[in-house]
C-alpha cells in the first residue's frame, strides 16, 4: 500500500480539463467508468488541493467507484476568477453539477472537507436531486443563522479571528504566500498577529512527506490563495443567496466526519445537524485526529467511506 501512496503513484491519475460554468476545473479521475456503483465526487478545503484526496481516490478505484477530484474553483490547475463574486456557495455548487453533466452522471456522492463540506452541505440543498448521499469532513451543516455570519463571528471571536482576517482583500493574501511553507506547515491558526510575528520554520507533520509537501508548495507559489480567501469572502453573499433555502432539509443518506481534537469543533459545533440532516447514517469522531484528518487518518477515512458506501447499496 506505501507504493499506492507516492507520488509516482499520484502523477499516474489521470488528470484532464472540464467547462463548467464559464470556468475550466482540472479533475482527477481514477476508476472503471463502467462501475454499476455510484459516481464519487471529492470536494477540498483550504488551503488544500484535489492532491488532498490521493489516498482517498485510490482506495475507492480499488473498491470499484468512479472517482473525480477537482482541483476546487481557485485552486491548482483550475481557473481562478478575477471576480470574487465567482466564489458564492451556489456558483459554486453549479460548477459541480457541470461536471456531473460532463460525465453523463445523474447524480453521485459528494465527499467534502472543510471548505469542500459547506459546499457539499449545500449541493444537497440545491440540488438534491443531484446528490446520492453526502459526506462532510470537519465542517458540520447547520441549520440557517437567523443573521449574515460575519458580524456574528467579529462580535463573538475578534477582528483577529481567521475568517474575519481574510475579508480584507490583499492582506490576508499577501501574508500567505510570502512564506508558503510556512503558512502550511504552521501550528497555529492563520491571524493578523501570526503574519506579524517572524517566520518560523516547522517540518511537515508526519502525515506528509517532504516530497508530498513540496507539491503544495510549488502550486500554492504559483497561484497564491486569493482564490481559497475568495470562499471566505462570499459568507455573507451566500448566506442573502441562499434564503429561499432556509429551513431546507438534506434527505439523502448523509455521514459526518471530524478529528476529536479538530479546531473547528470550538467553534462549530456538530449538536444541530440532526435538524438538516434527515438520514445521518453516522458520526464519527477520530480520537486523537486534527484537522486535516483525510490525509492524515487515511485508513480510518477509507474505512468510514467505504462503509457508508457499501450501505448505499
Amino acid at each position: 500500500m506505501t507504493a499506492d501512496l507516492s507520488i509516482d503513484a499520484w502523477d499516474r491519475i489521470t488528470a484532464r480539463s472540464v467547462a463548467t460554468g464559464g470556468i475550466t476545473l482540472r479533475v482527477f479521475e481514477h476508476g472503471p467508468r463502467d462501475s454499476d456503483k455510484p459516481v464519487v465526487v471529492l470536494c477540498h478545503g483550504f488551503p488544500e488541493l484535489a492532491f488532498s484526496w490521493r489516498h482517498q481516490i485510490l482506495a475507492l478505484a480499488r473498491a470499484g467507484y468512479r472517482v473525480l477530484a477537482p482541483d476546487m474553483p481557485g485552486y491548482g490547475g483550475s481557473s481562478q476568477p478575477a471576480d470574487a463574486d465567482a466564489y458564492d456557495a451556489l456558483t459554486l455548487c453549479a460548477d459541480l453539477a457541470g461536471l456531473l453533466d460532463d460525465i453523463g452522471a445523474d447524480d453521485a456522492v459528494f465527499v467534502g472537507h472543510d471548505w469542500g463540506a459547506s459546499v457539499v452541505w449545500h449541493m444537497a440543498w440545491a440540488y438534491p436531486e443531484r446528490v446520492r448521499a453526502v459526506v462532510g469532513m470537519s465542517v458540520p451543516v447547520t441549520p440557517r443563522s437567523p443573521v449574515p455570519p460575519l458580524p456574528v463571528m467579529r462580535g463573538r471571536l475578534g477582528d483577529d479571528f481567521y475568517m474575519v482576517w481574510f475579508q480584507e482583500p490583499g492582506v490576508a493574501d499577501r501574508a500567505l504566500a510570502r512564506n508558503v511553507r510556512r503558512t502550511l506547515v504552521t501550528r497555529e491558526i492563520w491571524s493578523a498577529a501570526w503574519a506579524a510575528r517572524p517566520d518560523e520554520e516547522f517540518p511537515p507533520p508526519p502525515w506528509l512527506s517532504e516530497e508530498e509537501l513540496a507539491y503544495y508548495v510549488a502550486e500554492f507559489e504559483r497561484t497564491g490563495f486569493t482564490g481559497g480567501l475568495n470562499y471566505y469572502r462570499n459568507l455573507d453573499r451566500t448566506w442573502k443567496l441562499t434564503e429561499h433555502l432556509a429551513g431546507r432539509t438534506v434527505d439523502c443518506p448523509s455521514l459526518f466526519v471530524t478529528g476529536s481534537k479538530d479546531p473547528v469543533r470550538r467553534f462549530m459545533p456538530d449538536d444541530k445537524m440532526e435538524r438538516v440532516l434527515t438520514d445521518l447514517r453516522g458520526r464519527v469522531v477520530l480520537d486523537g485526529a486534527g484537522h486535516w484528518i483525510q490525509q492524515e487518518r487515511a485508513e480510518e477515512v477509507n474505512a468510514a467511506l467505504l462503509e457508508f458506501l457499501a450501505e448505499l447499496g
